[in-house]
């Protein structure tokens, strides 16, 4: 007579605890992985901002994390929009992952021209008029400076990002990356009027786990930003008047 032992040593997948072990195994690897969550605040120093100074505005900064060995991270690229109100970019500040397309919808009564002329990626949507959109796809990591080539007061900027988890601060200066799954990544920080110098030092590497992570309040110091007057796309100066119309005489059909 053979005995159960001898049984499941021949034959292991009629073995119920083989069986259950290779279920839960199988069930586990179904389970999505531990995600953490990274929660902070920034506050910008030394700065000549007005908005700063009257309101306590410390929106804009963009918060991000890579893998710290430099592994690639799975990407989802999605559509955003940077609104053209008011004779502003709303938002002003952007981040996306690579992918991704922004649209800029005009919401003014008045002709826009956004654009960009920096290394980040370079585009040109053209004139278009008040209700019109145009759309970018943006291919490439990088920070894309964006203006209008109509009016010289109109800039923005766009992160884009090889990585999913990252924020821009909100008015308070508060942060949230959430979903981000356990490893060692190094957390980086842009904000338009820092220096190279001053960013790459609040760089720090993070574990992440189960557990939230809250980070200590980042300091951005604006000290040695100077603000530099931009060409227009063609790389003369603004006219010394803008003059707005809701038809621009040579867009309009005879």
């Amino acid at each position: 007579m053979t005995s159960p032992s001898r049984t499941c040593s021949k034959s292991k997948a009629t073995c119920p605890g083989i069986v259950r072990g290779a279920l839960l195994l199988a069930l586990l690897r179904a389970l999505p992985a531990p995600a953490g969550t990274v929660t902070g605040s920034v506050r910008l120093i030394d700065s000549h901002d007005t908005g700063v100074h009257r309101n306590n505005d410390y929106s804009g900064a963009v918060i991000w994390l890579e893998r710290r060995d430099g592994t690639a991270l799975p990407l989802q690229p999605k559509v955003a929009q940077m609104a053209q109100k008011k004779k502003l970019f709303v938002p002003s500040v952007l981040a996306v992952p690579v992918g991704s397309a922004v649209s800029f919808p005009n919401f003014d009564p008045i002709f826009h021209n956004a654009f960009s002329n920096f290394a980040g990626q370079i585009f040109d949507v053209g004139l278009y008029p008040p209700g019109a959109d145009r759309k970018v796809p943006f291919r490439r990591a990088g920070i894309v400076r964006v203006f209008c080539n109509i009016h010289p007061t109109m800039s923005a900027v766009i992160v884009v990002l090889n990585t999913m988890y990252m924020a821009v601060s909100n008015a308070d200066g508060s942060f949230r990356i959430d979903g981000v799954k356990e490893g060692e990544y190094r957390l980086h920080v842009f904000h338009e009027r820092a220096t190279e110098q001053t960013l790459h030092a609040l760089e720090r590497i993070l574990t992440v786990g189960d557990d939230p992570i809250s980070l200590p309040r980042l300091e951005i110091s604006e000290s040695g930003h100077i603000q530099l007057p931009h060409k227009n796309k063609y790389g003369k100066d603004y006219p010394a008047v803008i003059e707005d119309r809701p038809m621009y005489p040579a867009s309009r059909k005879p």
